[in-house]
């Protein structure tokens, strides 16, 4: 069995499963595994590092022959002219799939769109959504609060979310926030998905470039183990709960007078890749609590659409008829 719909004939891919484009994170060595498993591959720019990154999408050319994405972090990418830069750095490698946060989607979306590429935006709540699709996007990311990394200070769970964005357009949607596998992508679907992202499943993945700490500090994490941070302020984030982050959880209230939480980051890289988990902030989703072990990204998402055919087809005969 396998997938047609709207998002694996915009993205050419086998199966509708997306690597979310996490900071330093999401890079060739990763989104290559994810996109020759079959899924699309997303390197980033939330880190800021354009320079690096420009070299990533070549290394991703070399590393695959699939189709691949590239996310362009608006609030992250320290370049004048953006378009420039895609059109540079993105066009003129062969992608055609972008997808766009942390900014408005109306002041490029036009432009993007006019270098021949398929735009997705990344929403948190319905007006975001509504706002998205005004502006000409071709689909959303639609990003439930139980999602790790930057979040809005008022998050809105997919359970909620999902159908209510699905509701309201009719452009296909890519679910993120609490999917780690089969049962929980059929569920998206049947909330109104063609599509789902994983985050926190690719970090803890054999082929993400983080340090094992990071990874062992996932598969060991309880369902109550991620924080909530800067809810009254921005960015508010989801993270790993650590020594750190749960003190700052009680720290980061209103009247709040100490350093901002981005100041947090400025060792992000002694976390990331080498395995200090209370030097920086671990940036991680509920789902962790369901991640109970290291596997390669082909087995992840093999076992993903497996799980997802069987739950569609025990609904269907157990209901159905």
């Amino acid at each position: 069995m396998g997938f047609d719909n709207r998002i694996t004939r915009l993205l050419g891919v086998q199966y509708p499963i997306v690597q979310a484009p996490m900071g330093w994170i999401a890079r060739s060595q990763l989104a290559s595994a994810v996109s020759n498993a079959g899924g699309l591959g997303v390197i980033e720019t939330s880190s800021g590092e354009l320079d690096a990154v420009r070299e990533e999408i070549k290394k991703m050319k070399q590393l695959t022959s699939k189709p691949f994405g590239v996310n362009i972090a608006l609030a992250f990418v320290r370049d004048p002219n953006i378009v420039k830069f895609v059109e540079d750095a993105v066009v003129k490698q062969g992608v055609t799939f972008v997808t766009t946060s942390a900014g408005d989607p109306s002041k490029f979306c036009g432009e993007l769109k006019a270098l021949g590429l398929t735009v997705f935006h990344v929403v948190p709540t319905l007006k975001a959504a509504l706002k998205a699709v005004e502006a000409g996007v071709d689909g959303l990311v639609v990003e439930g609060g139980e999602g790790g990394g930057f979040k809005s200070p008022q998050p809105v769970m997919s359970m909620v979310l999902l159908p209510l964005v699905r509701e309201k357009v009719d452009v296909p949607i890519i679910a993120a926030g609490g999917i780690t596998c089969g049962r929980s992508m059929a569920a998206a679907f049947a909330l109104g998905a063609e599509g789902v992202q994983m985050g926190t499943r690719m970090v803890s993945a054999a082929e993400s470039p983080v340090h094992e700490n990071w990874k062992l500090a996932i598969v060991e994490a309880e369902d109550t183990g991620t924080v909530f941070l800067n809810q009254f302020s921005r960015p508010a984030l989801r993270a790993l709960r650590t020594e750190k982050t749960a003190r700052l959880e009680r720290e980061l209230v209103p009247g709040y007078q100490g350093p901002p939480v981005m100041a947090e980051f400025g060792h992000a890289k002694d976390l990331y890749f080498g395995g200090d988990m209370e030097s920086s902030i671990a940036l991680s989703g509920q789902v962790a609590g369901r991640i109970d072990s290291v596997k390669p990204v082909k087995q992840i998402i093999d076992e993903t659409v497996g799980e997802f055919f069987e739950t569609v087809g025990g609904l269907a005969r157990r209901y159905v008829g």
